[in-house]
């Protein structure tokens, strides 16, 4: 194949996975309520995920603190994947499969949000997040594949990206994650 034809069989593919993500809009209505009324309430939103899912943690943290599209007040968005002295300490004491809940045991209070974020569903660090996440009465959210995983069944709101390819699940990830942001600016720019 040439870089051509990789390039639109892509495109095909992340055109489909984005045109079935309408069918996404009510759990993404669900999504945008939960972190309006979290941050609205003073919580905070705390972003996990390993790989390219830390990235879109990160990504994602960022543009709550710093800004989406608008200038406005600062809100609390943290990735727990960005200490690297708290990551290779906890890892190195405790292993790497609680190092999310470890953090959430830290960080999170009654009413936060903990947006875990796994492709398979099924990373053990990121369904320990979850599971310490709802033990501390926080709303979970998983962002997963189209299979959900157990981080599926444990979150108590699941967004399954339309599709079982890893790149085009994730891409829906950003592309939510980028809507949720939207909606939670554009709101709170109003009050």
């Amino acid at each position: 194949m040439t870089p051509s034809d990789i390039f639109l069989s892509h495109l095909d593919a992340h055109l489909a996975a984005a045109t079935k993500l309408r069918e996404s809009g009510p759990v993404v209505s669900q999504m945008a309520d939960v972190w309006l009324t979290a941050l609205r309430a003073g919580k905070k939103i705390l972003f996990f995920g390993n790989g390219g899912s830390a990235a879109d943690a990160q990504h994602l943290a960022a543009e709550l603190v710093v800004r989406y599209r608008e200038n406005r007040r600062a809100l609390p968005g943290i990735a727990l994947t960005t200490d690297t002295s708290i990551l290779t300490a906890h890892s190195n004491d405790y292993g790497f499969d609680s190092v999310f809940a470890r953090q959430i045991e830290a960080l999170a209070n009654e009413g936060d949000v903990a947006v875990g974020i796994s492709t398979s569903g099924n990373s053990p660090n990121v369904l320990a997040g979850l599971k310490a996440a709802n033990e501390r009465g926080c709303v979970t959210i998983s962002f997963t594949a189209a299979g959900g995983g157990e981080c599926a069944k444990i979150a108590k709101i699941a967004f399954r990206a339309p599709s079982d390819i890893t790149a085009h699940a994730q891409e829906c990830h950003l592309l939510v994650g980028h809507v949720l942001c939207e909606v939670v600016e554009q709101a709170l720019l109003s009050e």
